[in-house]
C-alpha cells in the first residue's frame, strides 16, 4: 500500500493538494454556517448524478416509451421507485440550497470586490439547476407533465424577436411532441450536466483564488475571527451535514415517494389545476397577475420582460452594489430582500 500510495503522490501530487488542504483556513464568525450551504449543494448534485445514470439505465425517451419505461422503474425494477424519489427529492433539495446560498451571499454581500466572478458563475448555476428541473419536469410523460410544459415553453414566445425561435426549438416544432421529449432528455442528461460541470469548475477555482468572504463588520476591526482548518476539522462537521440532509432526503423519499399519472395524451385537453415544480411558481402566479394588454402590449410580454429585468439586476448585483457602506449598498440590499419576500409571497399565493 505504501508504494501504491507513493507512486499515486508522484503522479498526482495528493501530497500538495493534501497540505494545501490543511493550510486552508475557514474563517469562525456568526455567519460561519452559511459555509455549509455552498458544500451541501454538492451532495445533491452528486446524488442527481448517481440516481440520474441509474434511471437512464431503463428510460426511453419517445412517446409510446416514456410513461410505461417510468411506470417499469417504479413497480418492476428492483427499487426502482426509492431510486426516482430520490432523484426527485434531492432536484428540489439542491434547488433550494442554491437558493439558500445565494441569498445568505446577497445579505452578507460577500459577492463584494474581488469576488464579482464568484456570485457571477453561482447565478449561472442557479439558472442551470431550474433548467434541470424544467427538462426532469416532461420526462415522466404524463397529463400534469404535458400540460405545465406547453405553458412552459408558450412563455419565451413573449420575448421579442427572438422569442418564437426560443420557443421552437425548445419543442422540435411548433407544439409538444415526442421531439420535445427526446430534447428534452438530451438536455437534461447531456447538454446541462456539462453546463454545470463547467461553471461549478470556475465557481469552485474563484472561490479557493479568492477565499471565504468576511462580514462588512470585520472590515473595520482590528482583531481577526479565529480560523479552522479546512481539512480535517471543517470536513468533519460538513460530513456531519451531510449526513443529516442525506437521511432527510431518504426519509422524504421513503414516505414520500412521487406518484405517476396516466400517459399524457397530445389532443386531449388541459387537465384542471395544473402548476409547475415549486420552484417555477412565483413565476407562474407572476404571468396570472397581469392583465392582458397594458399600453397596447400584450400583458404576458410585460410581465416576461419585468422577470428577465429582475434577473439581470440580480446578475449585475455586484457592479451595482460596488460600495456596500454607501447608501446605494442599502438600497440593493433593500430590493434584495423585497424580491425575497416577494417571490415567497407569490409561491404561497399559488398554492392556496
Amino acid at each position: 500500500m505504501g508504494r501504491i500510495r507513493d507512486w499515486l503522490d508522484d503522479r498526482l501530487g495528493l501530497g500538495e493538494v493534501s497540505g494545501f488542504l490543511t493550510k486552508k483556513p475557514v474563517p469562525l464568525h456568526g455567519h460561519t454556517i452559511w459555509y455549509y450551504t455552498g458544500s451541501s449543494i454538492l451532495l445533491f448534485l452528486g446524488l442527481q448524478v448517481v440516481t440520474g445514470v441509474m434511471l437512464a439505465l431503463y428510460y426511453k425517451p419517445t412517446i409510446e416509451g416514456a410513461n410505461a419505461s417510468v411506470a417499469k422503474i417504479m413497480t418492476e425494477v428492483r427499487f426502482g421507485w426509492l431510486i426516482r424519489s430520490i432523484h426527485s427529492w434531492s432536484a428540489s433539495a439542491m434547488i433550494a440550497l442554491v437558493l439558500v446560498h445565494m441569498l445568505s451571499i446577497a445579505f452578507t454581500k460577500a459577492y463584494r470586490k474581488p469576488r464579482e466572478a464568484t456570485w457571477l458563475t453561482g447565478v449561472l448555476l442557479l439558472i442551470t439547476s431550474m433548467g434541470f428541473g424544467f427538462t426532469g419536469y416532461l420526462l415522466p410523460w404524463d397529463s400534469l407533465s404535458l400540460a405545465a410544459t406547453k405553458v412552459g415553453t408558450d412563455i419565451p414566445k413573449a420575448v421579442p424577436l427572438l422569442g418564437t425561435l426560443a420557443a421552437k426549438i425548445l419543442r422540435g416544432g411548433e407544439d409538444v411532441t415526442g421531439d420535445t421529449i427526446s430534447r428534452f432528455f438530451i438536455a437534461h442528461v447531456c447538454v446541462l450536466p456539462l453546463f454545470v460541470f463547467a461553471i461549478l469548475g470556475f465557481h469552485l477555482f474563484f472561490v479557493q483564488r479568492h477565499g471565504m468572504s468576511l462580514p462588512l463588520e470585520w472590515d473595520e476591526r482590528k482583531e481577526k475571527p479565529g480560523w479552522l482548518p479546512f481539512w480535517p476539522n471543517f470536513v468533519l462537521r460538513e460530513a456531519g451535514v451531510w449526513l443529516v440532509l442525506f437521511g432527510s432526503v431518504v426519509t422524504l423519499a421513503l414516505f414520500l415517494a412521487p406518484s405517476l399519472g396516466p400517459a399524457a395524451d397530445i389532443m386531449a385537453p388541459a387537465p384542471t389545476g395544473i402548476r409547475p415544480e415549486w420552484y417555477f411558481l412565483f413565476m407562474f402566479q407572476t404571468l396570472k397577475l397581469f392583465p392582458s394588454t397594458i399600453a397596447g402590449l400584450s400583458g404576458e410580454q410585460v410581465a416576461v420582460m419585468f422577470m428577465l429585468a429582475g434577473l439581470v439586476i440580480v446578475f449585475l448585483l455586484p457592479f451595482i452594489d460596488n460600495r456596500p457602506r454607501e447608501r446605494k449598498g442599502r438600497v440593493v440590499g433593500w430590493f434584495v430582500l423585497a424580491a425575497f419576500v416577494y417571490s415567497v409571497a407569490m409561491t404561497i399565493w399559488s398554492l392556496l
